[in-house]
């Protein structure tokens, strides 16, 4: 190990900051944040010191340093373009025992400065050791994007409740199985959703034996490609005790959920053996009941076509809680992955999304909108019922050679895109399989220009008048 790794505390300790350009005024920003008081001496200032010190954030000790400057010193940061006044920054800091760090030059460092990840009070340093910054800091970067924001919030209302819960519980062992669950519970969830009293009133039931509850996470998991699942989506699948989840939820998305929690496929699909809805409420009650962390993950966002809200009124009724997570639409997604724009200041100025399942008992759908143009219309689910799409849309005015496109599994590694008319449409249908989305509208044709996912093959022949282009990844 190069260097210890440690956290000093420096507020209202003196640091001095020698250089005045916009990498000393980085090093200057964080040394304040930690409340350090910073001193700086520069022959330049950028406008960030200009203005830190007229509001006396900082002290500016002048142009030119001297080796005196540093008496009285906690640690020094040397950050200007001139080597030799680097160097004697570092020799008159190692001479006096001050600690010095000179930028970029890991030779003249008693210490050197991590990349943070910073959820105060929760801090997270990753440090190369000064051989590969740029390393230190992608992993950061990877850090960010796991740890969650509310960690500081969860720690300082921790951090409240720690002398109540040692007169309460006297055993160490016991306080450690307390915080374990309280972290990975219904508490985490409070806080995350800013409900800090709830929070701290969980804690108070908790450390006085009654159970924490179940909770439920109503999650969209997008349609397919995991790099769009959301950084809170991907938290609460490795929490979960219990996931619930749709046949449209890609195997890549499930891929990520935790290892050992339990997996119940609930999903509905035409040709397969299919939960009623009544059973899938029924089950998330129950396993909620129990007191279990329950992950119910749908494909695309649970609130489109998803009958998110079904569920989470079964939920309510129950007074058990619950959170939701969306995710990114079929529509939004798989047109994007496809490179067509829902709407374009040329050809469309409205997109419409609709499901060609509708109740047995529901109303028709309103035709003669769905057919006006200047417009996209998406389709879910709609290739059982294409043939009849297809006749009412033209019967209803839209225009028989208006451009369609299949996506079929898309954003997924094996997405494919069939293109053609709207005249075709039901014969196209038949090449496709589900999952599939269908979109009509001239923003179709923008697909030749702007598709980036995936290989454009050569046209393939169909039977209708037009010929018929395939879009899938090599």
């Amino acid at each position: 190990m190069d260097y210890l790794p440690i956290f000093a505390d420096l507020k209202r300790r003196p640091c001095l900051v020698v250089g005045g350009n916009e990498i000393a005024w980085r090093k200057t920003r964080m040394l304040l944040k930690a409340g350090a008081d910073v001193k700086v001496i520069a022959s330049t200032l950028s406008p960030e010191f200009q203005h830190a010190i007229a509001q006396q954030q900082i002290d500016y000790l002048g142009e030119t340093f001297q080796p005196e400057d540093l008496d009285g010193i906690f640690l020094a940061i040397a950050a200007t373009e001139r080597k030799a006044l680097n160097a004697l920054v570092y020799q008159s800091a190692n001479q006096r025992q001050v600690l010095v760090n000179v930028v970029d030059d890991t030779q003249r460092c008693s210490f050197i400065v991590p990349s943070i990840v910073d959820r105060s009070p929760i801090i997270v340093a990753v440090s190369s050791s000064g051989k590969a910054p740029v390393l230190a800091r992608l992993v950061r970067q990877q850090l960010e994007a796991l740890l969650p924001h509310h960690l500081g919030a969860m720690a300082d209302i921790a951090g409240r409740f720690r002398s109540r819960l040692a007169e309460k519980v006297t055993a160490f062992s016991a306080r450690r199985r307390f915080w374990e669950q309280a972290f990975s519970g219904r508490f985490a969830s409070q806080v995350a959703a800013g409900n800090h009293e709830q929070a701290e009133q969980t804690l108070e039931d908790l450390s006085n034996g009654l159970e924490d509850r179940g909770e439920v996470a109503l999650i969209g998991a997008g349609p397919g490609d995991p790099g769009l699942l959301t950084l809170r989506a991907l938290q609460l699948m490795q929490q979960a005790d219990v996931v619930l989840y749709d046949y449209l939820v890609s195997d890549d998305v499930m891929d990520l959920v935790r290892r050992d929690a339990e997996w119940v496929c609930v999903g509905k699909k035409a040709g397969f053996h299919s939960v009623p809805q009544s059973e899938t409420n029924r089950l998330i009650v129950q396993y909620a009941e129990q007191g279990k962390r329950v992950v119910r993950l749908k494909g695309g966002d649970p609130f489109v076509f998803g009958r998110g809200g079904e569920e989470l009124e079964v939920l309510f009724d129950r007074n058990i809680p619950f959170e939701v997570v969306p995710g990114i639409t079929a529509a939004a997604g798989a047109t994007a992955y496809a490179g067509i724009p829902l709407t374009h200041r040329d050809y469309a100025q409205t997109a419409m999304f609709v499901t060609g399942h509708l109740k047995p008992d529901g109303k028709q759908l309103d035709w003669r909108t769905l057919a006006r143009g200047n417009q996209t219309l998406v389709i879910y689910m709609g290739l059982m019922n294409s043939r009849d799409i297809q006749l009412q849309l033209i019967q209803h005015g839209r225009a028989p050679d208006t451009p369609i496109a299949i996506i079929e599994r898309g954003t997924q590694r094996a997405q494919k895109v069939f293109k053609g008319q709207l005249d075709g449409l039901a014969e196209l249908a038949q090449q496709a399989e589900s999952p599939s989305l269908i979109v009509i509208g001239e923003v179709v044709n923008l697909s030749e220009k702007l598709h980036w996912f995936g290989k454009q093959e050569q046209p393939l022949q169909s039977a209708t008048r037009q010929p018929t282009a395939v879009v899938k990844l090599a």
